[in-house]
């Protein structure tokens, strides 16, 4: 299993000329062949951005996506018709820079799915070549999907939503496989769809698609199990956080009604958590976590341009330490910087001052 006590989530910000080149292949004035060395670029500057700061880990930083899911719609045939949306619809919540309500678009299953392609396969092959690091590769779980099944609209591709993520598990289980055959040693989980069940709004929505949520959250994390499933020497882990683009959030609460319920069953070998101010409850459910596991704490935010001090750090991780040994922590941020092409409101030099806080905390706790 990786001993590293820094990490990241996934995404960082995108560059001003990432986002202006996008933009013009969206309006068809680019190619794909013009695009690809604008997102080089991108992700050589976010692996550098990562290895300065003095991190354990690095990524891509999901330069060439949309949306830290939108790999799956983009290289999978059957689904709909979709845009950005289809990613970032809910109620968002800030109180510094005001709620947003973006509406569900009419987005659906409505074929087969069939791969057309890898969906990170290619990513993993250019940024090996680029960092002598520990190179992090990020997946949706597989659940995350279940709001793509409309019972009108989807049924005659797939007779439930159960057969359906079935199918959505075995496409990441195949990615996975691909990606451990290609060079990859730390892939992630990103399941942000479990913490949205503490708020009963959501509790609606997923079982008004058949099952109570506690049904919801075992199938989920089996599916979960079932993508990770049996690759000695690669280390796993899943991101649970409440939601977060243009440093907005979705829900509020713990981990307690969670915690015994994923971190003892599911097969991931870090718990990536986000811990980044009162809305995530206090560590006391960190005791569900059993031993052959590390928690990567994230204390650091990615909504704010706030600059956390070692000081803070370290002393909040001491306070964790008090449930979980503290050679079994570690630090991140609480989520991406960018889930989304959005990006959330503080500058990439921000971005870079978080990181090497990170990285400092890291040297202060551990050495």
């Amino acid at each position: 299993m990786l001993e590293a006590h820094t990490d990241v989530v996934g995404s960082l910000l995108r560059p001003p000329e990432l986002l202006a080149a996008r933009a013009r292949f969206e309006r068809g004035e680019l190619g794909e062949a013009e695009l690809e060395p604008v997102e080089n670029r991108a992700v050589d500057e976010a692996i550098r951005l990562q290895e300065d700061a003095g991190l354990d880990v690095v990524t891509d930083g999901e330069m060439r996506r949309l949306s830290f899911q939108s790999q799956m719609t983009a290289a999978v045939e059957g689904f709909g018709d979709w845009d950005l949306d289809a990613f970032l619809w809910g109620e968002w919540h800030s109180d510094e820079i005001g709620d947003l309500v973006v509406e569900r678009p009419p987005i659906a299953v409505v074929g087969k799915l069939r791969r057309k392609r890898f969906l990170s396969v290619d990513e993993l092959r250019y940024a090996l070549g680029r960092t002598d690091r520990v190179l992090k590769v990020t997946l949706p779980s597989p659940s995350l999907f279940a709001n793509f099944w409309e019972p009108d609209r989807s049924s005659d591709a797939y007779a439930s939503a159960e057969e359906f993520l079935g199918a959505v598990a075995e496409i990441l289980r195949e990615e996975v496989d691909e990606l451990v055959r290609a060079g990859a040693k730390y892939i992630q989980l990103d399941a942000p769809q479990y913490p949205l069940l503490v708020d009963p709004a959501y509790r609606e929505f997923y079982e008004r698609r058949g099952w109570p949520a506690e049904r919801w959250l075992d199938f989920g994390i089996e599916l979960d199990n079932h993508v990770i499933g049996d690759h000695p020497g690669v280390t796993f882990g899943i991101h649970l956080c409440r939601g977060n683009q243009a440093s907005r959030w979705l829900v509020s609460g713990g981990y307690e009604w969670l915690a015994d319920k994923i971190f003892p069953h599911v097969l991931a070998d870090r718990l990536l958590l986000e811990y980044d101010d009162e809305r995530s409850g206090d560590f006391e459910p960190l005791r569900h976590v059993p031993e052959d596991k590390v928690v990567v704490l994230g204390l650091v935010t990615t909504k704010s341009a706030r600059r956390e001090t070692v000081e803070e750090l370290a002393g909040r991780i001491r306070e964790a330490a008090r449930i979980v040994p503290l050679e079994r922590l570690a630090l991140s941020p609480q989520c991406g910087f960018a889930t989304s092409i959005l990006g959330n409101a503080l500058t990439i030099e921000d971005e870079r001052a978080k990181l090497r806080a990170i990285a400092e905390t890291a040297r202060t706790v551990w050495t």
